[in-house]
């Protein structure tokens, strides 16, 4: 699959998210928009999964600690075919598959429940060195937001896989700068965030969340390294594709009207993929 086809899934991937969240009147649309290319990348390329046998045994695990923005996990794998598009316009209903924070209970192929912020990274950690201990050698994946690490249990997380030297882990973080209540560095000052996982012992590469190339480099880089465990930082614009809602707070979590929907959608259609 060439970088064209990825856009085209991504740009998708971003329409189906604006169409999720307006019929479920709830959720989170800005950041599933600003991630829409990681998760494109992940599911037609970088993980070893199959959407046929969701539990097979050496599948990677793909860990969702930001789990608010699911929606664009859910359109990922319906569009990589875990189950029926129309499905997602469910999103968020009593007795969904597709709830608002995922849930094993209800949907095959996911690894984890998700809820509060922060406890991601311990998740992948644990799973990581149980992995090792089973001498399993698929990889774990684990998405967070640049706001958990405002977290303790973050860097919690962070010293243990440094101190196990858990190469098996990669993380990824949607580093928008934006949480639900403002700017990063207002609500609680991160940076020099590379440096402070570096500080822990841990790889860091800094890539653009937006660029097929980076992403796919990034990936490919730290599945072969070996001696630490993996963080790559990606850069990203938060509602990425929609201009009212680029790098706006107020779009963390706030679902579209059916006029900004059609207004949302009508520019993603717009958009020239070549």
């Amino acid at each position: 699959m060439d970088i064209q086809e990825f856009k085209k899934i991504a740009n998708q991937i971003r329409i189906l998210v604006i169409k999720m969240v307006t019929e479920a009147k709830s959720g989170h649309p800005g950041g599933p928009l600003g991630l829409a290319d990681i998760f494109t990348a992940l599911y037609f390329k970088i993980l070893n999964h199959d959407f046929k046998n969701p539990s097979k045994k050496d599948r990677d695990r793909l860990i969702l600690s930001n789990a608010h923005v699911c929606a664009v996990r859910y359109a990922a794998m319906a569009l990589s075919g875990y189950f029926p598009i129309e499905e997602l316009m469910t999103f968020r209903r009593i007795g969904s598959r597709l709830q608002g924070h995922p849930s094993t209970h209800f949907l095959e192929g996911l690894e984890s429940c998700g809820g509060s912020l922060g406890q991601g990274l311990s998740v992948g950690t644990g799973l990581a060195l149980g992995a090792r201990l089973q001498n399993q050698n698929h990889k774990i994946y684990v998405c967070m937001s640049d706001g958990e690490c405002g977290e303790g249990m973050t860097w919690e997380a962070a010293q243990s896989a440094s101190h196990y030297k858990l190469d098996n882990i990669i993380a990824f973080m949607d580093r928008n700068s934006i949480q639900i209540d403002g700017y990063t560095e207002n609500v609680m000052k991160l940076e020099p965030l590379a440096d402070k996982f570096r500080a822990f012992g841990w790889n860091v590469i800094v890539a653009d969340g937006h660029d097929f190339s980076e992403i796919d480099s990034a990936f490919e880089y730290a599945k072969n390294r070996k001696g630490s465990p993996n963080m790559i930082i990606f850069k990203t614009i938060l509602g990425k594709g929609v201009s009212f809602m680029e790098n706006n707070v107020e779009w963390h979590g706030t679902p579209t009207s059916a006029d900004q929907a059609h207004l949302a959608i009508s520019e993603l259609e717009s958009i020239k993929i070549a």
